[in-house]
């Protein structure tokens, strides 16, 4: 069977005088889209797939290199030729900026153009090819690995391999090797589930060699730059999984020199708990039995449990013996319009030495795409949402926020409270009226679980835990299961099937960047 047909868009405001050179590459077996602006250039990629764009770079409204930004956040693999009628070296450095792949110079002939795209293509092939190669040689390398015992460090090192083959991949569409990385990051887990369960409990209670955990991070990251009366931010961006930060971090590293540093989550992954851990420096047991005030709300509203944070911050910062004047200043964003206004006052918070932020977009980005059929359609998998998650902060006001910490000179230490898993399967779980409605965790009396897909904790203060009485067990839910009650299982099970979620156990809900970046002079 022949091979289809690779497919060029090509855009030029100029589109019809081009005929000649269309027709001629439609003779060499190429299919050719057109497009007569940046903006009609845009809506194709959307709704089409294309091998390489030919793109001018002089066109009336959206330019080429604005154009060009565009292709490259909606997907940075698609190789793009520009042609234009200038040959000046700034223009050329701000395109190679943003990754063109080669320069046509005008007038082109048909034949230029042929190969031009013949040769970026074959060369794509040709890595692709080799990529293969290799990644079945480190596919080898990491099922060896699954299978012998490995250390909490270890598990990090295998973990950052694999997010790094997920944004490898991401360059070239190959379908047979994203689903055999798949079905490795699965099995990787089913192994991390069967680690956490032997381990977690010796962890949450100070054995020696244990991990830095979510209590640890501003006690080691935080408190020893404040004592050493440097300038800092403290900045969470809830739900960000390691391989959203890997993605993100080239967007920052014009501005500071990054190191990454990485922890695991306590459990359940979830705000209530992990967030309040990273600002109390404390486990959820220690919190309601020292500060019951800050935790006393009904079990339903769970995410109430997160309204004392600058509280909390400021009793760690006196725990620490860290005295600030002006005082902490604590700022959370939810909205848009409340991002806006924090990158307005930014001048402002030069004068506080400490300022700790909470950025909650991913966390609702995450939640709102279950909802949302057009979110559902954008980001329809796991490399399509981390696209989206980079297109976001690039555009966001978040950026520009921390672009100004670099340019006041401060240090800013970056990382989130938990990630989150794409759940796939459907785990069934018994409780009464009275247990939490949680996808990935639940807590209650008497819950009934399947065990291979559970961790249950029977005794919650074993692993430093709330418990409100004799009875109160914890649920949570291992590698990408959810649980689903049985009354309307099939509905909900259809319902939550590819939905984002955390509380749980796994590599992307429990190991985590915590970034540590140092203004560049």
């Amino acid at each position: 069977m022949d091979a289809p047909a690779r497919r060029i868009l090509w855009v030029d405001d100029e589109i019809d005088m081009l005929k000649p050179h269309i027709i001629f590459l439609e003779q060499k077996g190429f299919e050719i889209g057109t497009a007569s602006g940046g903006e009609e250039a845009i809506d194709r990629l959307k709704d089409s797939s294309f091998d390489l764009v030919l793109l001018d770079e002089m066109m009336l409204g959206m330019d080429g290199l604005e154009t060009l930004g565009e292709i490259k956040e909606l997907d940075p693999s698609l190789p793009v030729v520009m042609v234009t009628k200038s040959e000046e070296e700034e223009l050329m450095n701000d395109a190679l900026g943003k990754r063109i792949d080669d320069f046509l110079i005008k007038p082109v002939k048909p034949t230029q153009v042929f190969l031009a795209i013949k040769r970026i293509l074959d060369g794509r092939r040709l890595l692709r090819d080799q990529l293969a190669q290799t990644y079945a040689q480190e596919f080898n390398e990491l099922r060896s690995r699954l299978m012998g015992p490995l250390d909490w460090e270890e598990w990090i090192q295998l973990y950052l391999r694999l997010v790094n083959w997920d944004i490898e991949l991401d360059r070239f569409r190959d379908p047979g090797l994203r689903q055999t990385h798949s079905d490795l990051e699965q099995s990787a887990n089913v192994e991390f589930a069967r680690y956490m369960v032997d381990v977690y409990h010796d962890w949450v209670n100070g054995a020696e060699g244990s991990p830095p955990l979510s209590v640890d991070i501003f006690k080691t990251y935080v408190a020893p730059r404040l004592k050493a009366k440097e300038k800092v931010y403290f900045v969470v961006l809830d739900c960000m999984r390691l391989d959203h930060w890997l993605s993100l971090q080239p967007s920052l590293e014009p501005f500071f020199n990054i190191t990454n540093h990485f922890y695991y989550s306590i459990l359940p992954t979830a705000t209530p708990y992990s967030r309040n851990a990273l600002f109390s420096g404390l486990y959820p047991i220690e919190l309601t039995n020292h500060f019951p005030d800050l935790w006393k709300r009904p079990q339903k509203d769970e995410y109430s449990k997160n309204r004392y944070e600058r509280q909390l911050m400021d009793i760690q910062l006196k725990r620490h013996g860290i005295r600030l004047s002006p005082e902490h200043k604590y700022v959370k964003i939810y909205e848009k319009d409340e991002a806006d206004n924090v990158r307005r006052q930014m001048s402002s918070m030069h004068e506080h030495q400490f300022v700790s932020l909470v950025y909650n977009f991913v966390d609702i980005l995450s939640h709102s795409r279950s909802e949302s059929e057009i979110l559902q359609e954008i980001a329809p998998d796991e490399p399509a949402f981390r696209s989206l998650v980079r297109s976001w902060f690039n555009h966001s006001a978040l950026y520009h926020i921390i672009a100004e910490m670099a340019r006041q000179k401060a240090t800013v230490v970056l990382t989130t409270d938990h990630g989150a898993v794409l759940g796939r399967r459907a785990a069934l779980v018994r409780g009464n009226r009275e247990t939490s409605t949680n996808l990935r965790y639940k807590f209650g009396s008497n819950l009934g679980c399947d065990e291979k897909e559970t961790f249950l904790i029977k005794v919650p203060s074993e692993y430093r835990l709330p418990s409100d009485g004799p009875s109160k067990q914890y649920a949570i839910a291992k590698e990408d299961y959810y649980f689903v009650y049985p009354t309307e299982f099939h509905r909900y099970e259809r319902q939550y099937k590819g939905s984002f979620q955390h509380g749980g156990i796994s590599l992307e809900e429990m190991i985590l960047p915590c970034a540590v970046m140092l203004p560049r002079t």
